[in-house]
């Protein structure tokens, strides 16, 4: 592993404790280029999946989770694996079965004999007391599994046996689901679907990426991740992305763009008669951390309307549906979400 680049500085440092505009554009510039040579790092393992590199970076500098869908073969594992050590993040990863209990995920406690005959339980901590998960086909595991695991994404905590269990910080769940092979799953319930702050639709690559892929890992050597940053840096620029300010005309047009996808709400007719359920709150918010980061990933120091538009679609895809007979019509949720989004331009 290479050695760490100089510390990100951010507000909750010691030269942070004043409001100082100056410093904090100034804390913004110099995230701004470590992203870069994040992006660059990471680059040199996945090839030509820049949108999915770019908003699985915005959920984690974001500190929410991620839902990556693609068919196999797409390195969706690959991925994980590199954020992991381009961040210097703990990771793990669960394959989902339906025979997955809770405790293969969150650990269970086991009853041993000390000293003396004397007996206690024990905590053995599972997979999720890590940093970055990946559930790899999470819709193959059971309600039961799902919603053990659900409580971890919400809470950044466990229960077991009464007692309370802190996971490490920061803690990202990345799941993984396959949209061909449906049979044997369960699919997850919309107030799972809601604590994923965006889900990532992975495609192929283009030809070119494709092309420098097979020549960069077919031959002897292969190149390998290395680290960036740190884990506790990350969770400064955590806390640096909340910090980013925001004009009145992007949260008005997050507000514009979340109320009109909801049937009750909506002045559209496309939503009013073919949208069954849509985004609640937890929306707003997620587009509002999301637009922060993506335009410190880009090297601006404010986001603009395009960056909400440009993450309409993995922020709102998976918190909206539609009805049986809008879907027989050949609807879709991603063609309802551009005609929401066209109203912002």
């Amino acid at each position: 592993m290479t050695a760490v680049e100089p510390k990100i500085a951010t507000p909750t440092d010691a030269a942070f404790k004043s409001d100082d505009a100056d410093q904090i554009v100034d804390a913004i510039e110099r995230l701004g280029g470590r992203l870069a040579e994040i992006r660059a790092r990471i680059g040199r393992v996945i090839f030509g999946q820049t949108d999915v590199v770019e908003h699985s970076l915005i959920t984690l500098l974001s500190g929410g989770h991620a839902l990556l869908i693609g068919v196999p073969g797409l390195a969706k594992t690959r991925l994980v694996e590199t954020l992991g050590t381009v961040l210097g993040l703990e990771d793990k990863r669960v394959q989902c079965t339906p025979d997955l209990m809770p405790a293969d995920i969150i650990g269970s406690e086991v009853l041993e004999e000390g000293d003396g005959g004397r007996r206690a339980f024990r905590f053995i901590r599972g997979p999720v007391f890590s940093q970055l998960l990946m559930a790899d086909e999470i819709n193959r595991a059971s309600p039961r599994t799902q919603s053990a695991l659900l409580q971890a994404m919400q809470e950044r905590r466990v229960s077991v046996g009464g007692t309370y269990h802190p996971l490490p910080q920061p803690f990202h769940v990345l799941a993984t689901q396959n949209p061909i092979e449906q049979e044997g799953t369960y699919p997850l319930p919309e107030a799972q679907l809601d604590r994923f702050l965006m889900q990532v639709d992975v495609g192929y690559p283009d030809i070119d990426a494709e092309r420098r892929m097979l020549i960069a890992t077919t031959g002897v050597a292969e190149d390998k991740a290395t680290q960036a940053i740190t884990a506790a840096e990350l969770e400064q620029a955590q806390r640096l992305i909340r910090r980013v300010p925001v004009g009145e005309s992007v949260v008005e047009a997050i507000l514009s763009l979340v109320r009109a996808g909801r049937p009750e709400s909506s002045d559209l007719a496309e939503v009013q008669s073919h949208v069954v359920w849509g985004p609640g709150p937890r929306a707003s918010q997620a587009l509002m951390l999301a637009t922060r980061a993506r335009a410190v990933l880009d090297g601006r120091l404010a986001p603009s309307v395009d960056d909400v538009v440009a993450l309409a679609r993995p922020v709102l895809r998976h918190r909206m549906a539609l009805s049986f007979a809008a879907r027989a019509d050949g609807l879709t949720v991603d063609g309802v979400i551009a005609k929401l989004t066209e109203r912002l331009k």
